[in-house]
């Protein structure tokens, strides 16, 4: 207990020191990031993943006490992210508002699209509407994190006010600017999504698994992140352990992938699986076709690739250019006018893209146009195309 004023001004009621400070800190930061990620990404923004009642109101109050966000609006924003990726409308895509602006100012614009009351009825459904999220979250959002000064300066003194501070910037930096940013600008790429999501690094525990941004933009609605035996996702972990408590339910994870052998032509399975792999299926195309046909055409020029193709405009190939500046995607597409054999494949992967993203089109019409592809790219006297169709015919989802 302080001995006096000045004691109490300085370490609060507790009297801790700094080394006991720091470790209050990290849990309450961690417990901070863990509903962020675990409750309003995951179960409610995605519904991968439900937790016993009593656990996910304690989620929604914690995210009221430490960030003023409200699981509605935080749910209804990050849908309209997924909806409207890497376009005008994307609330902080860094492609249109900029890496700088995203990275340090996320929080000013997660603010802006919270203003947007029609976004939030649009995407905000299925999110608590109870009594007390209309009557004390929704109607007075700021008055958890001004409580939470109040205690964390009775309890801890300048120490409280000064982790208080640091409380308040950790979600607007690291998920808000961090993941929002970063996580769409820099990083590795395990799948070829139509967006610009990369990981940030394979593991990343102090942000909660958020890290591998790329891998749940491929499978968004999946509870589980880490899809490669070199990656960890903490709040994978998380959830199992509240699984085993029955805390938690999980609904979804990504569908693992099996490749069949002698499938001699697409069917229903082969689609459902393509459906699901996606953009497995472009990665695998520009991995194993793509490149491979870009290093035969450096070999016969008698030049490195880098020289042949600069590393930017590869990297265009894989999506038509779509995020490559007009002049570099017109440089592009002047290489490729002067190589047809490369501009071929090319055509021939935009065409799969096309038949694996339409929308309106029934199953058997998808399917009669996944087939026409097939046989197209076995006849096209391409190895590496003919090796990869009969391998996209044996796709199919490994049984729940």
């Amino acid at each position: 207990m302080p001995a006096s004023l000045y004691d109490f001004l300085a370490g609060g009621l507790l009297q801790f020191g700094w080394l006991a400070m720091l470790l209050y800190l990290l849990v309450v930061t961690q417990i901070t990031i863990f509903t962020v990620t675990l409750y309003l990404h995951r179960s409610q923004a995605h519904r991968g993943v439900d937790f016993h009642p009593v656990l996910a109101h304690f989620f929604r109050f914690w995210s009221w006490l430490t960030t003023s966000m409200i699981t509605r609006e935080w749910a209804a924003i990050h849908r309209k992210h997924h909806a409207k990726c890497e376009t005008e409308e994307d609330p902080h895509s860094p492609m249109h508002k900029g890496i700088g602006n995203v990275l340090w100012k996320g929080a000013d614009m997660y603010r802006e699209a919270r203003d947007d009351r029609a976004c939030i009825e649009q995407y905000g459904k299925g999110c608590p509407e109870d009594a007390i999220e209309r009557r004390l979250y929704s109607r007075y959002p700021n008055l958890g994190v001004q409580a939470l000064l109040l205690i964390s300066f009775v309890l801890f003194g300048a120490k409280g006010v000064a982790a208080w501070a640091i409380q308040m910037a950790w979600i607007p930096f690291w998920a808000a600017g961090v993941i929002n940013g970063l996580g769409h600008w820099w990083g590795y790429r395990n799948f070829e999504t139509t967006d610009t999501a990369t990981n940030l690094t394979p593991w990343a525990v102090w942000i909660g698994g958020e890290e591998l941004h790329n891998n749940h933009h491929a499978f968004p609605s999946s509870a589980k992140f880490a899809l490669r035996r070199f990656e960890f996702d903490i709040g994978w972990v998380a959830i199992k352990l509240l699984a085993s408590l029955r805390l938690a339910k999980v609904l979804r994870v990504a569908p693992a992938l099996n490749l069949r052998p002698n499938i001699t032509m697409p069917d229903a399975e082969t689609l459902r699986a393509l459906l699901a792999h996606r953009f497995q299926a472009m990665t695998d195309y520009q991995r194993n076709v793509l490149k491979p046909a870009l290093r035969e055409e450096a070999a016969a020029a008698g030049a490195r690739l880098g020289a042949l193709l600069p590393r930017r405009l590869r990297k265009g190939l894989v999506d038509d250019g779509r995020w490559l500046k007009p002049d570099a995607r017109a440089q592009m597409q002047a290489w490729l006018a002067s190589r047809p054999r490369i501009l071929a494949l090319v055509e021939h992967r935009r065409r799969l893209a096309e038949v694996l993203e339409s929308r309106g089109s029934d199953a058997a019409e998808k399917l009669k146009r996944l087939q026409a592809w097939c046989a197209e790219a076995e006849t096209s006297g391409v190895r590496a195309l003919q090796e990869y169709a009969a391998r996209l015919r044996g796709y199919a989802l490994v049984p729940a």
